[in-house]
């Protein structure tokens, strides 16, 4: 293997376009067999899609969205081409949403990103993820196996009997989460139990702050992370330089603006979609929820995919004003009825104990009436009044926020 876990991952960027358009619409075709699948893309010709144009034309799927379609139709809301009787496992994230496990092991692509960490076939691997209905043990533990490496199932809690576990088996690898690392590590040293065969560890699930990484790496911890989901396995992964997150090959990620399926331009904050090729459990244009930006060149690890910056926020970003619910979507149809307004950004405040709303719209426009129409278009939208402020294009933030929530806390 080398540097690298295959030779998918340094393929010139363009082969990977195109072989990976070139079986996109099988893979469209073959979600369209579940019958969820097949509503939701009713009237789309598989055959179609062969770009990433084509794709973006496509309806988006929230996973906020997930919940209800598994009430409606369980248990897994019928986006599930194997029936779950023939399912590998039958798991439960929070929400909660259900999803399955195929008997594929490279369904979750787990394994580019332990490689990409450091671990190789013989390493033993303490995975500390928890291991009770929830897939985050079971994805990273079956990259783990892919290499050929040995698993202590830690899963979470019960700190000083894993330790027992780490100073026996002397395992070289981490998986879990960074804060629970670093107890472990606080842990050892006030207990005098032995955690240092622990040298590399993959990271996911929660934030993974400079200062945290400094302080790992210090302890002799050399931490990467990754960024994964239950539905789509491990979107995207550090390599040593970590300079931004790679994109898996199993996959097809786009940013798009929130509340919207429209790609934004290379470098913007948005939001991440991701359209996977699993033979089980297919995904076609999740919106994860997640924001995050493209990150320009190559990383110089030799790995070719697009990178990201890593997980910057939560997109879903409703607000409640005035007892009604303003979404993302709404401030991207006022955009739609207004082309000459190029981004927007909804501010919510407070001013002598009322909610207020202020819409901030990038524009090149001259024209003395366009702010007083759009000022209508944003009350027949949200059905409630606001004020609107023409600003040059540029001026907004590129922080991927439609709605800014400005008011005071408490």
């Amino acid at each position: 293997m080398g540097d690298h876990y295959d030779n998918l991952e340094t393929r010139n960027p363009a082969l990977r376009e195109s072989e990976q358009f070139a079986v996109l619409h099988g893979a469209i075709a073959h979600a369209m067999i579940a019958p969820g699948w097949a509503a939701h893309l009713k009237g789309v010709d598989p055959k179609s899609v062969t770009s990433r144009a084509a794709l973006a034309k496509l309806p988006v799927l929230r996973k906020s969205d997930i919940v209800d379609l598994q009430k409606a139709s369980p248990p897994f809301g019928g986006l599930n081409v194997t029936p779950p009787g023939k399912a590998k496992r039958l798991l439960m994230s929070p929400g909660p949403i259900y999803e399955p496990e195929g008997y594929e092991a490279a369904n979750w692509g787990a394994a580019r990103a332990c490689y990409a960490a450091g671990f190789r076939a013989g390493d033993i691997v303490h995975n500390s993820f928890s291991y009770h209905l929830t897939p985050g043990a079971f994805m990273l533990e079956s990259g783990a196996h892919a290499l050929g490496c040995a698993v202590i199932p830690g899963g979470v809690g019960n700190t000083e009997q894993q330790l027992e576990a780490i100073a026996h088996y002397k395992p070289s690898g981490y998986v879990g989460t960074p804060d629970f690392l670093k107890i472990l590590l606080d842990t050892a040293q006030k207990t005098g139990k032995d955690a240092s065969s622990l040298k590399r560890a993959l990271v996911s699930g929660a934030a993974l702050p400079g200062s945290l990484r400094d302080e790992l790496r210090a302890r002799g911890v050399a931490v990467v992370q990754c960024y994964a989901t239950a539905e789509l396995g491990v979107v995207a992964y550090e390599s040593d330089p970590r300079e931004g997150l790679i994109v898996n090959e199993h996959l097809i990620l786009e940013i798009v603006r929130p509340g919207t399926g429209d790609p934004v331009a290379p470098g913007e904050v948005g939001e991440i979609v991701v359209t996977t090729f699993s033979p089980d459990y297919p995904m076609i244009r999740l919106a994860t929820g997640d924001l995050s930006a493209l990150l320009p060149g190559l990383s110089p690890c030799g790995r070719t995919n697009i990178r990201i910056k890593g997980w910057m926020g939560r997109a879903d970003q409703t607000a409640k004003v005035k007892g009604m619910f303003v979404h993302p979507r709404q401030v991207a149809e006022i955009g739609q009825r207004h082309p000459e307004l190029s981004k927007l950004r909804l501010v919510v405040g407070r001013e002598a104990e009322q909610d207020t709303m202020t819409l901030l719209a990038e524009t090149a426009s001259t024209a003395a009436t366009l702010a007083a129409a759009v000022a209508d278009t944003l009350q027949s939208v949200t059905k409630l009044k606001g004020t609107v402020t023409l600003v040059k294009p540029g001026a907004l933030p590129n922080d991927g926020k439609v709605i800014a929530d400005e008011r005071p806390v408490g």
